[in-house]
């Protein structure tokens, strides 16, 4: 009110000091109108909502089909949708992922959605969702500012969405906080004091700009008192809540690494095994306290590691040029590597410098294209046995610390309770070397044999030669 009288009472005083006046009520009028027109929370949250869903899956395995339900965020017009790398099992064929859906927030029944693959670099699982359902959501970007992710500060003001469960709609809730820590793990991560999303779900600021995503819940340290103990430490993670996200300008630049195949690939691969930090104290005799490093353990055989002439206990120092990042803790520079693999495709080149006791080398390395995942590998089950077998894998021989090439039989991947094999004490990950005494040497040829075992009604026992944590042991597994 004084603002508008101001220029009357100026008026008999000099009409320059009122028009001057005038002007600087019109340009405050100006800058007001847009702050009087902002939205308020609930108007920011009734349309941000949009970007986020449910869906729901099946995986159908040999003796059920189990339902998971994980929530994701819209990332474009035409309904694709980015999942956490923890929303499906990693040992899961990608043909035993069936039936996706996805639910907007409140939906009762759900739209049918396809499975697009996992993308290597970014951990992200990407759905598409059918047409019917994609006028109703609003892509995240369309909340993000032009060009990268906005930053937010230390002590900002942040909030996001979580999603109640499937028998309540999936009804969607606010969760607010302020921005308590940014750390490079090693992507740039907010911490906030307390929850503010779902994991796989967006995070906002004060003008509803897209900051983040959240990441999976880190656990948190409590005390558990009780009679006569005096307090035991125990780690408590929220799966349907965090406190960490992802900031925006990690997320933005990606989200078209939609997977050309469901598998995902290609993939590329380096084959440096056994990533481990380098210790401070033997960066400090090194006169590397500045350097961050990571230590091969092993170079797996055949690798483009092993070509390149990489060798264990090797110190990695730079990547085409780039020292190592100094990150903290210090066992997040192996992930930094690992990243840094994962965003080449087979084929590429990179160098990477390495010290090798006194001397430092520049190793040029050609990547490769991944083995075969053992998510990959041909399976097949025998229902009257009780198993499943699985192909033996490059990985398997990994584990196995066993030479990779032709190795001799199958993986067990599952045991059905109660049955035949069970009784006899064949366990999941247990490695069939022979087959009533014939060494198998591919899946192929142990498949036969064990669909010959299955069909043979007259069969009272079958022997197996199995191989577990490097012991080996006979089984005789009654069929009658």
């Amino acid at each position: 009110m004084i603002d508008l009288i101001l220029p009357f009472r100026l008026w008999g005083a000099s009409r320059r000091f009122y028009f001057a006046g005038f002007g600087l009520l019109v340009s405050a009028l100006a800058l007001a109108a847009p702050l009087a027109r902002a939205a308020t929370l609930p108007e920011l949250w009734l349309e941000r909502q949009k970007s986020v869903v449910a869906v729901e899956y099946v995986t159908e395995t040999e003796a059920d089909r189990r339902p998971t339900v994980t929530m994701g965020t819209v990332i474009d017009s035409i309904g694709t949708i980015i999942l956490p790398s923890n929303a499906i099992d990693p040992r899961a064929a990608t043909w035993q992922l069936k039936d996706f859906k996805v639910y907007a927030p409140g939906d009762v029944n759900g739209t049918p959605a396809d499975y697009l693959g996992q993308d290597a670099y970014t951990g992200w699982h990407f759905v598409r969702v059918n047409e019917s359902l994609r006028a109703r959501l609003v892509p995240v970007t369309a909340f993000a500012p032009a060009g990268s992710g906005k930053a937010p500060a230390l002590a900002d003001f942040v909030w996001g969405i979580g999603l109640r469960t499937k028998d309540e709609d999936f009804a969607p809730y606010i969760m607010q906080s302020h921005l308590a820590l940014i750390q490079s793990l090693p992507q740039r991560t907010g911490i906030s004091q307390q929850e503010v999303a779902a994991p796989g779900l967006p995070v906002f600021d004060r003008d509803g700009a897209f900051v983040g995503l959240a990441a999976s819940s880190f656990g948190q340290s409590y005390l558990q008192f009780a009679p006569g103990n005096r307090g035991a430490p125990v780690l408590l993670i929220n799966v349907e809540e965090s406190s960490a996200f992802i900031l925006a300008d990690e997320v933005l630049p990606y989200l078209q690494r939609i997977p050309k195949q469901v598998s995902g690939r290609p993939l590329a691969w380096l084959g440096a095994y056994g990533l481990e930090p380098m210790d401070r104290d033997v960066a400090k005799f090194l006169k590397l306290s500045s350097q961050s490093g990571a230590v091969v353990s092993e170079v797996l055989e055949g690798s483009p590691a092993e070509v390149a002439g990489l060798k264990a206990r090797d110190i990695i120092l730079a990547i085409d040029g780039k020292p190592l990042p100094q990150l903290k803790p210090d066992r997040v520079v192996v992930t930094y590597i690992e990243r840094e693999v994962d965003r080449r495709a087979p084929g590429d080149s990179l160098t990477v410098s390495v010290l090798r006791g006194s001397e430092r080398l520049e190793l040029n390395v050609k990547l490769g294209d991944e083995p075969k995942l053992m998510r990959e590998a041909d399976r097949k089950y025998f229902d009257r046995i009780g198993f499943t077998a699985r192909e033996f894998v490059y990985g398997d021989a990994v584990e196995r610390r066993v030479k990779a090439g032709a190795q001799p039989g199958v993986i067990v991947h599952f045991v059905k309770a109660s049955s035949p094999i069970a009784i006899a004490g064949l366990r999941q990950e247990d490695w069939i070397r022979e087959i009533d005494g014939v060494e198998v040497h591919t899946f192929t040829e142990a498949s036969a044999k064990l669909a010959e075992i299955e069909r043979d009604e007259a069969r009272a026992e079958v022997v197996l030669l199995v191989s577990r944590g490097g012991d080996t042991a006979v089984l005789r597994v009654k069929l009658k």
